[in-house]
């Protein structure tokens, strides 16, 4: 179900704010399903290549937002480079919710709690529109690529490893 929404959550009001245009696409969540990504691509029939999952990590003792599609994985090494950094690790799932206010399988790049760097995979752009977490689960938020560089300042580098290679970085 897609529909405009007045307020909700921090990331939709971080848009609002923006005056970015969006759409709100919700789905039933299945507690017993680990990977959100794919799931929110299923449950929404959309192209999995288009859904994106947020990702935190420590790249030289600081934390990054990593944008990636669920269809692949974080690669460690190429957001290290992308920002110029010798190392990059995953944050504890705990750390990654206390720094954005959201809850693991629905943290959103957008709005929040602190605004951190963040690099998106460039295989978003080009795309029409690419498919984040509206900061919860079972909600998903629907935006033009270059709207959501511009919205969280993002960078735009390599950062995702091949298609199917999901596991394990939900």
């Amino acid at each position: 179900m897609a529909r405009r929404s007045p307020a909700g959550t921090p990331a939709l009001v971080a848009l609002q704010r923006a005056g970015i245009a969006h759409t709100v696409h919700t789905y039933d969540h299945d507690p017993s399903r680990q990977n959100y990504g794919l799931e929110a691509a299923e449950a929404l029939a959309l192209p999995p290549a288009s859904v994106f999952k947020t990702l935190l990590a420590d790249v030289d003792g600081a934390p990054v937002v990593a944008i990636v599609p669920v269809t692949g994985m974080l690669d460690l090494k190429a957001l290290a480079s992308a920002r110029n950094a010798k190392r990059a690790r995953m944050l504890d799932p705990s750390v990654a919710e206390r720094l954005t206010g959201y809850v693991v399988g629905g943290i959103s790049p957008l709005g929040q709690r602190t605004a951190l760097p963040t690099v998106l995979d460039r295989s978003a752009i080009g795309q029409p529109v690419v498919y984040v977490s509206g900061g919860r689960r079972g909600l998903d938020i629907a935006v033009a690529p270059e709207d959501l560089v511009r919205v969280t300042s993002a960078q735009v580098a390599p950062i995702s490893t091949a298609e199917g290679q999901a596991a394990g970085q939900e």
